[in-house]
């Protein structure tokens, strides 16, 4: 959260970073591999919730929360390492997911917005 209590999508430094060294057609090719990966990563923890296997779940948040740190998402990344670490019932897991859905979505959006402004 910043002074004004919003939440912080990313991490801008991390992305200047990868601007300077990398430039922005990289960073580019990144988050697009990113938005594509991502929806795999999303399948493989629900499979994982529909097994109710605990062991997956975290395997698959715990990809997911790499990836997410990757391209700087980090709320997105501070959520997914709560998420692996969970021992909450499958009730509870599923609505982790559902939010976790609605979560990347604004992250990407947020990425996109930070992206087109350069």
């Amino acid at each position: 959260m910043n002074e004004h209590g919003e939440l912080i999508q990313l991490d801008i430094e991390l992305l200047d970073g990868y601007l300077q060294g990398m430039g922005s057609e990289v960073v580019k090719k990144m988050f697009t591999l990113y938005q594509q990966q991502v929806l795999i990563y999303l399948k493989d923890i629900e499979r994982s919730l529909l097994c109710d296997n605990a062991k997956l779940w975290q395997e698959h948040c715990h990809k997911m929360k790499g990836a997410a740190g990757s391209v700087g998402l980090i709320a997105l990344f501070e959520r997914l390492k709560l998420m692996e670490k969970t021992t909450e019932d499958k009730k509870s897991k599923t609505a982790q997911l559902i939010a976790l859905k609605i979560h990347n979505e604004q992250a990407i959006d947020d990425f996109d917005t930070w992206l087109n402004s350069l």
